[in-house]
């Protein structure tokens, strides 16, 4: 299965499952010492089950017997039968509270083990039955459970504990100074023992506490570049050896139109693009229809990582390289422009004052006034290309700002109704909000002039100016897009294409720059302008937008 970048907002984040790790994460990092804690307390509390099992086993069926219980027998019995039933309460208790209890209350177990193993040291005549040695895991658990003062304060009560009893046991005759040598090399173990598990704790903690601020670090940069991925216009794509997706980000779905849940299916176009690419060594990139009417630009690149042969897949809108293209054209035709305006308005100007002075000529018949109107006409249209290639080799450097798509069409619907009073525009305006990126001048230019045809192509078929404009969302592709519709006869299928080329138009008053402008003008936004018929077989010019959230 392919994992899948979600793009959002920035403030939002971006990649479902990954940004659920992300939020995770820091809570794990922080926890996990108290998790090793718990998961400590919680073997101790069993070992000390076992252990008073142990001890009351060996007493009771007579398998040491000479070793433990020989002095006070009644004291060792129930001292262990005690030690037993508060171990299995102390366990239950932990249970109950899920592990999770305070220092004070371990450190007051530690103790009580401390004194019940001294009871029955006691019991025992001694440091000879080997029960003291249990004392070494129970200082050894308080140097992990209790801090550095903790550890070593238990530690010195249990050799201070043992070396009086054997004082006391040479003041009453019952032991020797030899046992003070015992309880001495006891005490000195328990002080070793202490010492050299709190010097590799601390080195240990250290060094997870390093571990975990780097897995920190990588988790951050982890989190960037998959927001950062998830913002980007550029499709991204990993496949493995056979041809598969592994990762794909938001972009590369809606540049091939994928739907979500679908991320495994790659079109056959693309993968017979990619296997070209991959015979071919001199050449890394080619072109393949994307979604919609768009293309797109697909780069490959090769992977390895662990003897896994992987390819990177780059998804570029083809609408960046015409933009570039556009930019030169744009500054050719500026240059062009203004070096044959002044040749051709001054000739131009001289036939057009020539005109309306023949036509006030008093003895001029009606035929030739008819044909002065022609040259005052014509010279007229020929002034407006002259007017509009300027405009367009003129025009601004574009300025996309984040719209809201519905508040906007009521806008501009109450503005061009202003100036067009006549006009009968229907809105159709969906019920949530429809964001897209574009410069708010340009688009308005651009659906002034849609809503300019399909007014007039309308009145020419029905004798009534109306049209429609509605504003809805790509499923498919996630995006906005904004349809003017009109009762026109539309475009036949022999100039759809054409429609959008300079100076092309089926009027005779036409200059033929209107579309042409519009698509420039949608091109420079990353939209995509084109002409379609809508479901109940309408005429239709789409602006399909690029995505809202795409920001690199």
């Amino acid at each position: 299965m392919s994992s899948t970048f979600q793009a959002g907002t920035a403030s939002q984040g971006a990649v479902a499952h990954n940004d659920e790790t992300a939020r995770h994460s820091p809570a794990t990092g922080i926890s996990s010492p108290r998790m090793r804690q718990r998961d400590l307390l919680k073997i101790y509390a069993w070992y000390r089950v076992v252990i008073a099992l142990v001890l009351l086993g060996l007493f009771a069926s007579g398998i040491s017997r000479g070793a433990v219980g020989t002095l006070h027998p009644a004291l060792y019995l129930n001292t262990a039968i005690t030690y037993a039933v508060l171990n299995v309460v102390w366990l239950l208790f932990l249970y109950a509270i899920s592990f999770q209890t305070t220092p004070l209350r371990i450190g007051s177990i530690l103790g009580s083990d401390i004194l019940a193993f001294l009871l029955l040291i006691q019991a025992s005549g001694g440091l000879d039955s080997g029960v003291g040695y249990l004392m070494l895991t129970t200082c050894a658990v308080g140097s992990l459970l209790l801090d550095r003062r903790m550890g070593a304060f238990l530690a010195a009560i249990a050799s201070i504990a043992v070396i009086a009893q054997q004082l006391f046991g040479i003041l009453t005759g019952r032991a020797d100074t030899q046992d003070i040598v015992s309880a001495g090399s006891l005490g000195i173990l328990l002080f070793t023992c202490v010492t050299a598990l709190q010097y590799l704790s601390t080195h240990i903690r250290l060094a997870n506490q390093k571990a975990e601020q780097e897995r920190r670090q990588a988790q951050h940069l982890q989190r960037l570049t998959q927001q950062i991925v998830a913002q980007m216009r550029t499709g991204v794509l990993v496949l493995d050896g056979k041809g598969r997706p592994e990762l794909i980000n938001r972009a590369a779905q809606q540049l091939l139109g994928m739907k979500r849940g679908t991320a495994d299916e790659l079109s056959p176009e693309l993968l017979k693009a990619l296997d070209t690419l991959n015979a071919q060594v001199d050449k890394n990139s080619s072109v393949i229809q994307g979604a919609g009417h768009s293309e797109l630009r697909v780069g490959l690149a090769p992977l390895s990582n662990n003897n896994r042969v992987s390819s990177l897949v780059f998804l570029e809108d083809n609408r960046k390289l015409a933009q570039q293209a556009q930019q030169l054209k744009l500054a050719s035709l500026g240059r062009l422009t203004a070096s044959i305006a002044h040749e051709i308005r001054n000739p131009l100007s001289a036939i057009h004052h020539a005109a309306e002075l023949l036509a006030e000529s008093a003895g001029i018949s009606d035929e030739d006034r008819q044909l002065t109107e022609i040259i005052c006409r014509h010279s007229q249209r020929v002034n407006q290309i002259v007017e509009n290639v300027m405009q367009l080799s003129r025009r601004r450097t574009t300025e996309p700002q984040r719209l809201e798509l519905r508040q906007w069409a009521e806008e501009f619907l109450q503005d061009y109704q202003i100036g067009n009073p006549q006009s009968n525009i229907v809105l159709t305006l969906p019920a949530v909000s429809v964001h897209a990126r574009f410069d708010p001048h340009q688009i308005t230019q651009v659906v002034t002039n849609l809503c300019n045809n399909a007014l007039r192509h309308s009145q020419l078929s029905t004798g009534r100016a109306s049209a429609e404009l509605a504003i809805s969302v790509n499923t498919e592709r996630e995006c906005a897009q904004l349809d003017v519709l009109d009762l026109g006869p539309g475009v036949p299928d022999e100039h759809r294409e054409q429609i959008f080329e300079p100076f092309f138009t089926t009027e005779a008053s036409g200059a033929g720059l209107g579309l042409y402008i519009a698509r420039e003008l949608c091109e420079s936004n990353r939209a995509s302008l084109y002409y379609c018929r809508s479901r109940d077989s309408r005429s239709c010019f789409r602006v399909e937008f690029a995505n809202a959230e795409q920001i690199f």
